[in-house]
């Protein structure tokens, strides 16, 4: 009987749109056989939802060590593909004129009384793919960067460890200087136009900490719930599109922030403009990582999108449970995939 309501229309809407069915529901919605990942998923302490959409629809939605599906979480570093979206969104809009700008033109207040020449060279390009050649404020440098009094000021003020244009240093800094020129030039605070822009594509910032100066912090603590951040994945995936058609976001900037122009020195995953990309089990896939194991996967040519959240205060590199999650996407979810289609 249930198999046959599964192919009632209605029923099959329910099953899907409901963010906290059970794994019997999300099952009978979809011949996907997800077993394989669930098990592995149980196995991480530290998980707390995975969700993948297959073709736009929802085929598996499940909470883990007594996590809330619907919760907030904090998505940490993950928002920096966010913040990249919000800087394309702004270009297109005419708020910024193209990834060329000079940070200097843009701030000028904010550097320090002897700035180093290179800092002219700094373009938004630059800040996106983190290749400013500025010192970190990420690492070791976090705590002292985020306890200062002024932090755009912090970061403009470090000392140049590589050529602008150079090697990758990944750095949240720099996305938080993306964040002050955006609230400069738009008048608005980051989040406020994340949530206008993003309207009607089911992302939405719940909440989103701020600096000294109430600059909203462009690339950590950000907060969302597991369903806006996989929707976030699919508008990507959707090449910038919603599900009812309506283009939030160009393909030219999907494509340009999925174009590799860096590489990190911890790991193998080349950097665009705030995504990592790698192939998965020979698949070509892009995805943005957060402190502790916050992940977006998104593998166009599969039509997959995979949303997971973790425990926010445990490592996630140097631990390997990073890697553990690629593991799970390779091993579990991309061969469930390829066998339905």
């Amino acid at each position: 009987m249930l198999s046959l309501l599964s192919k009632l229309p209605i029923f099959r809407t329910l099953v899907l749109c409901s963010f906290s069915a059970s794994i019997a529901n999300v099952a009978q919605a979809s011949t996907i056989d997800l077993s394989a990942m669930d098990k592995t998923a149980q196995g991480f302490s530290n998980i707390k939802t995975v969700q993948v959409a297959y073709q736009g629809e929802l085929v598996w939605s499940k909470a883990y060590n007594n996590a809330d599906m619907d919760a907030v979480t904090n998505i940490k570093s993950a928002s920096k593909s966010l913040m990249s979206a919000i800087v394309g969104m702004a270009i297109e809009r005419g708020v910024l004129d193209g990834v060329d700008q000079s940070v200097t033109t843009l701030l000028p207040d904010q550097l320090p009384q002897t700035p180093d020449p290179r800092l002219k060279e700094i373009t938004l390009s630059h800040l996106l793919s983190m290749q400013a050649g500025l010192e970190r404020t990420s690492g070791r440098n976090y705590g002292a960067w985020v306890a200062s009094d002024n932090w755009v000021k912090g970061v403009l003020s470090r000392p140049f460890v590589e050529e602008v244009g150079g090697e990758m240093q990944y750095s949240t800094g720099n996305t938080h200087v993306l964040s002050a020129i955006m609230m400069r030039e738009s008048g608005r605070h980051t989040y406020q136009l994340a949530n206008d822009w993003l309207q009607g594509s089911g992302v939405r910032v719940q909440s989103w900490e701020t600096d000294p100066q109430g600059i909203p912090m462009g690339g950590n603590q950000v907060g969302m719930t597991p369903a806006s951040l996989l929707a976030f994945g699919e508008l990507y995936r959707r090449g910038g599109v919603t599900k009812d058609g309506k283009r939030i976001l160009s393909e030219q900037w999907i494509e340009q922030s999925w174009t590799p122009r860096t590489q990190s020195r911890y790991h193998r995953g080349l950097y665009g403009y705030g995504w990592f990309i790698q192939p998965f089990a020979g698949v070509q896939g892009y995805y943005g990582w957060g402190y502790g194991g916050q992940m977006i996967y998104v593998l166009p040519e599969l039509e997959l999108t995979v949303a997971i959240t973790s425990q926010e205060y445990l490592p996630s590199g140097r631990t390997g449970y990073r890697d553990s999650l690629h593991r799970m996407l390779s091993q579990d979810i991309i061969p469930a995939i390829q066998s339905a289609q």
